[in-house]
């Protein structure tokens, strides 16, 4: 069937003003001021009138299998759902493994991969896990991203962090490379998604890629940039210095925030009014993540859990409270990500572009209707469409 969005002022993310979509199957067919709904094709309509819509938003880092057991076997965290993606207007998420890549397997994440993608939604994932040498499923990172479909890098491999493997600067600098050299055979991204610790090295292993081999900071995405405000100042000078890309995770509690951790949307006003071009800043969530919290020994204190839904929250929060201007608060989650990522139907609202689109409303910009390769999976912010076990 042929849907057809009427009236709605379209972000893309740039602003198109008011716009009628056409949507054919799960691509975007036309976008025009005033395209008719003709009965004689079955046309759906849907009222975009005093709605703003977006493109469906990409999460690049979701613990889909869920994540944690820093505190033990109970500490586990379980398994995403569907609509805890689809509710907070994600159409497009990254699974990856974390502290646990024994009881948490690459087989088993790539099958909750497939099964997303069966349920509507737009699914990839990374090899590998905090750990090095890096767990993969064939045995090598360059013939995972070569032979399996849905591998499109490396990660999330953790660094300057008490739980990491403690690789070397040579190490790290291997993986970069042959994350790259898989996804320049593979046609991928070939991306390493670094999780960052608060330890004293920082992004130290990160420049040195840059700056002593010829792997390009494009390679890279760091992410936890914003968990303190000592972090976040390396990354804006890694940013503006060497042209690298900064992850901004979004799960945390507003009202507790640790001690000196900075809130994704202030990070990106902050980065922002720093100069950081605006291409190069992504936001995660973390979802389905443990939020493990230790003291200063490495003792664990208590847990957390990411939510998929604090992505959307933070882009708000950055247009509503932060005054960033909506186009660049968009972009972390729909056109940058998309461009690193190598997702090149995502991100965009343009035809031939997968039909992932977010309806919201003008002036609360809470979520209306969700649209994953053409199909709705939320209307009047209710779930239309579950996933199989809900």
């Amino acid at each position: 069937m042929l849907k057809l969005i009427k009236g709605a002022l379209v972000y893309a993310p740039e602003y198109l003003g008011t716009q009628d979509i056409l949507i054919a199957d799960s691509r975007i067919l036309k976008i025009d001021r005033d395209i008719p709904a003709e009965e004689a094709y079955d046309v759906e309509v849907l009222d975009g009138t005093g709605k703003l819509l977006f493109p469906g938003f990409i999460d690049s880092h979701v613990h889909i299998l869920g994540g944690g057991g820093e505190g033990g076997y109970h500490t586990r965290t379980p398994e995403i759902m569907l609509t805890d993606i689809t509710m907070g207007g994600v159409t497009t998420v990254v699974g990856c493994l974390g502290t646990d890549g024994t009881t948490r397997s690459m087989a088993s994440l790539l099958a909750k991969a497939r099964g997303l993608e069966e349920e509507g939604i737009s699914a990839y994932i990374y090899t590998g896990s905090y750990q090095i040498p890096v767990r993969t499923l064939t045995g090598s990172i360059v013939d995972d991203l070569i032979l399996i479909d849905k591998v499109i890098g490396c990660g999330e491999i953790a660094i300057s962090d008490h739980r990491s493997s403690q690789p070397t600067r040579e190490e790290f600098a291997r993986i970069a490379g042959d994350t790259r050299t898989g996804g320049i055979l593979s046609g991928k991204a070939g991306l390493v998604n670094i999780h960052m610790g608060d330890g004293p090295r920082m992004l130290s292993y990160l420049r040195y890629v840059a700056e002593e081999t010829e792997i390009p900071p494009s390679n890279m995405l760091p992410t936890h940039i914003n968990r303190s405000t000592r972090l976040l100042k390396d990354g804006i000078d890694y940013a503006r210095s060497l042209g690298g890309y900064v992850d901004l995770t979004t799960s945390s509690d507003p009202d507790y925030l640790e001690e000196d951790e900075v809130k994704a949307s202030t990070g990106l006003r902050l980065m922002l009014e720093q100069g950081v071009p605006e291409h190069q800043i992504t936001f995660s969530s973390d979802g389905q993540g443990s939020i493990p919290v230790f003291d200063r020994d490495g003792v664990f204190l208590g847990l957390g859990v990411g939510k998929v839904t604090s992505l959307y929250r933070e882009v708000r929060d950055a247009i509503l409270t932060e005054k960033v201007d909506i186009t660049k608060a968009l972009k972390p989650v729909t056109e940058n990500p998309a461009s690193l990522l190598k997702l090149n139907r995502k991100g965009r609202i343009a035809p031939g572009k997968d039909a992932d689109l977010v309806l919201a409303e003008k002036n609360s910009l809470n979520i209306h209707t969700v649209l994953a390769k053409g199909q709705i999976m939320i209307r009047e912010g209710c779930v239309v469409r579950k996933g199989t076990f809900e």
